[in-house]
């Protein structure tokens, strides 16, 4: 690894920025969770994720996706190729990819996913589901994995599940949005079971009481993986630890907030008020850090094939946590949190 920081020269920390504030708005919750990342990871984090949501949009928001996507997968093959585009995003994402050395299957998964997205693929059942959780969002978390130093196919088995987990609840929130755009991601066969027929659906989305047992279903399973994912948190590096913790948690309310409402996911959207954010985050910093457990779970088959990339990375073991570690220096951390998120909270820009 080189001996200069991420991001150090001029030309890169304007990059940087601009990724930064790509994220600011589109990203909440990340960039809550961000905040608490040690300062060795949070710069490359940035960068992933302002990635991931470049392309996410280049590809949701194209007149024509299919030529969206192959302009994704050149970029992709311009980034692994050492000349990235002229852009912000992806020069940052290639100094990140070569830096890290994250394994090509993993953002190419991504895309795949991206790819069923544009398609407005449709899942039979809870695994073909978790299939396209693992790509879009289960590759995220390994990604994340190997910037944070993780090592071992279990700690990037759970990672890839917490990704997983919280692409359901981002399912079991939007389910009106998503039907309102054409897009159904319930799994089919609880919606049959449930009574409901998923044209008649999609074409006319109610709420009901079926459709609550459906979101229901789908956020069950997404506190299984939660369990899963959480649980492989004390493998990480201590001080990526609360942020990754904090991530879980805020998506994890999402869905609480998502039942408070009574599975309704239709006839508007769930969303988590800052103060309440500022609580989960400073629950999820100041908790015990915990130690590695013992072997847990098989991996979920749809995310063994990642787990395995990640593992490929040769990533040199990162220093230890900064500084800024300390006590003293979290609390004032979270003290400037605090004051952004009610900041958030008094001009009405509270969204996730």
């Amino acid at each position: 690894m080189r001996a200069r920081n991420f991001g150090a020269e001029a030309g890169f920390a304007a990059d940087l920025d601009a990724c930064r504030s790509a994220l600011r708005g589109g990203s909440k919750t990340f960039f809550a969770a961000s905040l608490i990342l040690p300062g060795n990871v949070r710069g490359p984090a940035t960068a992933l994720y302002a990635f991931c949501r470049a392309v996410d949009d280049a590809i949701d928001l194209a007149p024509e996706p299919a030529r969206a996507l192959d302009t994704v997968r050149r970029r992709l093959r311009r980034i692994y190729d050492g000349g990235p585009f002229d852009d912000a995003v992806d020069r940052c994402f290639a100094e990140t990819v070569e830096r890290f050395a994250i394994p090509r299957a993993l953002p190419e998964a991504l895309v795949e996913g991206f790819e069923w997205d544009a398609e407005r693929r449709r899942y039979p059942d809870l695994d073909a589901l978790y299939a396209y959780g693992a790509r879009v969002a289960g590759a995220v978390g390994a990604m994340m994995a190997i910037l944070m130093g993780a090592r071992g196919a279990e700690t990037y088995a759970r990672a890839c599940e917490l990704g997983v987990a919280m692409q359901l609840t981002n399912i079991a929130r939007d389910v009106g949005e998503d039907a309102r755009l054409g897009r159904l991601y319930l799994p089919l066969d609880r919606m049959r079971a449930a009574g409901l027929d998923p044209d008649v659906f999609l074409a006319r989305p109610r709420f009901d009481d079926r459709v609550a047992r459906v979101v229901g279903d789908v956020l069950d399973a997404a506190d299984a993986l939660y369990a899963r994912g959480v649980s492989g948190i004390a493998a990480l590096p201590a001080g990526c630890r609360p942020a990754i913790r904090a991530a879980a948690f805020l998506y994890a309310e999402i869905g609480r907030e998502v039942a408070r409402r009574g599975f309704d996911s239709i006839s508007g959207r769930a969303v988590v008020a800052p103060s309440r954010k500022a609580a989960v985050l400073l629950r999820a910093t100041l908790a015990p850090p915990g130690a590695p457990s013992g072997p847990g779970p098989a991996p979920l088959p749809a995310i063994a094939r990642l787990a395995e990339a990640a593992s490929l990375s040769r990533r040199p073991v990162p220093a230890p946590p900064p500084a800024w570690w300390r006590l003293h220096a979290r609390a004032e951390r979270m003290i400037v949190l605090f004051e952004r998120l009610a900041e958030r909270e008094q001009y009405g820009n509270g969204g996730d």
